[in-house]
């Protein structure tokens, strides 16, 4: 019998100072990851990171724009520079400014394309070569239920999500026998999600359905995990994670 304790898996996430990539990072520190944290708020990644450290746990961190190719590069780069390699990224970093396309909202148009969809492309673009040369690596990509089942008032940002389950379906079948691709696609959660949204009725809209029916980040985390977690022959390659009372 094999008794060895398995290698701790390093995790880069964007998105980490917060919601989902907060809660995602807490848990895999709490299993023992080594972690490279992204997001745009320094302070906040500095404060999980403290809070990680002080919890026994080893992480880095790094202000990270998303829009920004080369801060992606820089993230994977520092992974392999602090800890040698990088197992998973989780693309977790987004925005959702929704509104009715009468509003012609075309800046909340081109951020959402810019941070969803490009974003999580910078982010395959960083990491693919890294998992091809070390013969091993994960995609962990959160969309949302918004990829199944468009509603008025998320035209745009439904479709950046649809756009991105195509992107990594399409990466899927060319990563070939070592390579992992996981969509994770969330329903309501309680969040800062609703922050971004410009339209004050439909922000009291979305904020009322999610401080109903929301289930917390580390619902969403737990998803994640599992999914990493997994055997390498395994590969998990979509989870959908709502409320259970959601439509």
């Amino acid at each position: 019998m094999n008794t060895s304790t398995p290698t701790p898996k390093v995790v880069a996430i964007t998105g980490a100072s917060s919601g989902i990539g907060e809660a995602t990072a807490l848990r895999l520190a709490a299993s023992g990851a080594k972690l490279v944290l992204g997001a745009r708020r320094a302070d906040r990644l500095e404060a999980l990171a403290r809070r990680i450290a002080q919890a026994g746990g080893e992480t880095v961190f790094l202000p990270t724009d998303v829009r920004r190719r080369n801060d992606l590069t820089a993230l994977v780069g520092l992974a392999c520079e602090r800890f040698g390699r990088l197992d998973v990224l989780i693309n977790n970093a987004g925005i959702g400014p929704i509104s009715p396309l009468d509003e012609l909202r075309v800046e909340d148009w081109e951020d959402m394309v810019d941070v969803n969809i490009k974003g999580v492309l910078y982010g395959i673009a960083a990491a693919l070569p890294v998992f091809r040369a070390q013969g091993s690596g994960h995609f962990v990509t959160t969309a949302s239920t918004a990829a199944h089942r468009t509603v008025p008032t998320m035209a745009v940002y439904a479709g950046t999500k649809v756009a991105v389950r195509t992107i990594c379906e399409g990466l899927r079948q060319e990563a070939g026998e070592t390579l992992r691709v996981t969509v994770v696609s969330p329903g309501f959660v309680r969040t800062d999600f609703i922050d971004g949204i410009n339209n004050a009725e439909v922000r009291a809209r979305v904020a009322a359905s999610r401080d109903t029916l929301g289930i917390p980040a580390d619902a969403v985390a737990r998803a994640i995990a599992f999914a990493i977690d997994q055997p390498a022959d395994v590969d998990i390659n979509e989870i959908i994670v709502r409320p259970t009372a959601q439509a």
